[in-house]
């Protein structure tokens, strides 16, 4: 009831595969006092049947209202997100997706993601929520898909990296608004900054960086 995914970041070493034998290895990494309550994060190690890295993700978690005792202990591996240069003078292109009634409970399932604050009305309400919300990475992922559809030619494969902050809620049923900024060359690839708004025009996700394979 207190946890709140906040931020989001995973490096693609490659695609997954299909027949791919694949672990996860959770490990926390930082664990900071802010404002609201304790700030922890997180890095997800995947490996395939080898050994060998799929991905790499590094998400923050805020706990409100929990306190942290001792020192501040910060995240040290997360690698800078590519810059993105200047600010664009006006939006690469706009999309407008619609959010059923049912999307979380959907991802729930198809992401085995169970957290009953998503799906249970009750729980919700407990949570001080005006209603059920949508998940910040299924927010992320309808958002990733248009980026894939108007900036990689549908070719899912060239996405390497994901990055972005998770801030208003989705409400369901509702719309967002995948807004694409720009588009810039860089070491890493074709880097593409978006936003999400949701339907009263809040910040879903910001700070959005998709980076392709060239």
């Amino acid at each position: 009831l207190r946890a709140v995914h906040a931020t989001h970041d995973t490096i693609l070493h490659r695609p997954v595969r299909p027949e791919d034998v694949l672990t996860t290895r959770a490990t926390i990494v930082g664990v900071e006092k802010r404002k609201p309550g304790a700030f922890e994060t997180t890095r997800l190690e995947t490996t395939d049947a080898n050994g060998l890295p799929v991905s790499t993700t590094w998400q923050g978690g805020l706990y409100r209202g929990v306190q942290v005792d001792g020192q501040d202990r910060l995240p040290h591996d997360i690698p800078a997100t590519p810059e993105v240069n200047g600010s664009p003078s006006s939006v690469r292109a706009e999309v407008t997706v619609p959010i059923s009634a049912l999307a979380a409970h959907v991802y729930t399932e198809c992401a085995r993601i169970w957290n009953p604050v998503h799906t249970d009305t009750a729980v919700a309400a407990r949570a001080g929520l005006p209603g059920l919300i949508l998940h910040g990475t299924a927010t992320l992922a309808l958002a990733v898909s248009q980026i894939v559809r108007l900036e990689a030619e549908n070719k899912p494969e060239r996405v390497c990296r994901i990055a972005g902050r998770f801030n208003a809620m989705v409400l369901m049923p509702s719309t967002i608004t995948v807004r694409i900024l720009s588009r810039q060359s860089a070491a890493e690839g074709e880097v593409v900054s978006f936003e999400v708004r949701n339907a009263e025009g809040g910040p879903a996700v910001r700070d959005g960086v998709v980076v392709l394979r060239s």
